[in-house]
């Protein structure tokens, strides 16, 4: 009776091995089905993820379209060749919204911000403007970082906007050039530039990193990076205002004689 068990365990084990074995398979038929794409209808089923999210979704869009402040005209960001309205808006409100924040962390003042032409993605357009502007003109979770740099790394940054030809927005500082793309004169905060100076610097986080080639934010001396979302800027400065005021100016200017 044992030798019986013994030989049915052993079958039986080998027959669970064999049929764990690996299989071959091969393709035996192909079909083509056409699928149909029907335009999106909100659901009806009340069990549904998306009639369970609609109200929050309600909830995001009345924040993000309620209106924070108005612009009088479209600001845009070509049209200027050396500046434009919307990059000069953009820096000036790094400026403004980030000196605070890092006077009270280092009791030192922003020199100047510095930011990158292809960082803005839209226009802002005539009318009541909102959180959803913001979210449109910088889609990008980009911070704001100060970084101490030397008169030596500066006119590197100079000579890059210079070279560059794009109107790379900037606040707090003017560069003047000749009709001849030379460098006339450049001054900070509305005093000419000093080289053995150490300057505060406002700039995105993208850029610090060398985004854009503007690898001379390396030679700072040591940054700070204030946690402050550039987007989040740009909304607390449109509840401070009531209207927006940009325009092409004169923080970069090309003279028309030599």
């Amino acid at each position: 009776m044992y030798l019986y068990i013994k030989q049915f365990v052993l079958f039986v084990t080998i027959i669970f091995f064999a049929s764990c074995g690996e299989r071959q398979y091969t393709i035996s038929d192909i079909r083509g089905n056409q699928l149909p794409v029907v335009p999106y209808e909100s659901p009806t089923n009340k069990d549904s993820l998306q009639y369970f999210l609609e109200p929050y979704i309600k909830h995001v869009n009345n924040v993000l379209d309620e209106t924070l402040c108005y612009a009088p005209k479209v600001i845009s960001m070509s049209d200027g060749r050396y500046n434009s309205s919307a990059g000069n808006l953009m820096a000036d409100i790094i400026l403004e919204q980030a000196d605070p924040v890092f006077k009270s962390r280092t009791n030192q003042n922003i020199d100047f911000a510095v930011l990158n032409h292809g960082g803005i993605r839209s226009i802002i357009s005539k009318g009541d403007v909102s959180s959803r502007t913001a979210y449109e003109v910088m889609p990008f979770e980009n911070t704001i970082v100060v970084v101490q740099m030397k008169g030596r790394a500066i006119r590197d940054l100079v000579s890059y906007l210079i070279r560059s030809s794009r109107p790379h927005p900037i606040s707090g500082m003017q560069i003047i050039v000749d009709n001849k793309d030379q460098l006339s004169s450049v001054t900070i905060q509305g005093q000419p530039f000093d080289e053995n100076r150490t300057y505060n610097v406002a700039t995105s986080n993208y850029l610090f990193n060398g985004g854009d080639d503007m690898v001379f934010f390396k030679d700072g001396l040591q940054h700070f990076e204030l946690q402050y979302l550039i987007r989040n800027a740009m909304i607390d400065y449109f509840k401070n205002v009531d209207t927006l005021k940009a325009s092409v100016d004169d923080r970069f200017l090309k003279l028309d004689t030599p």
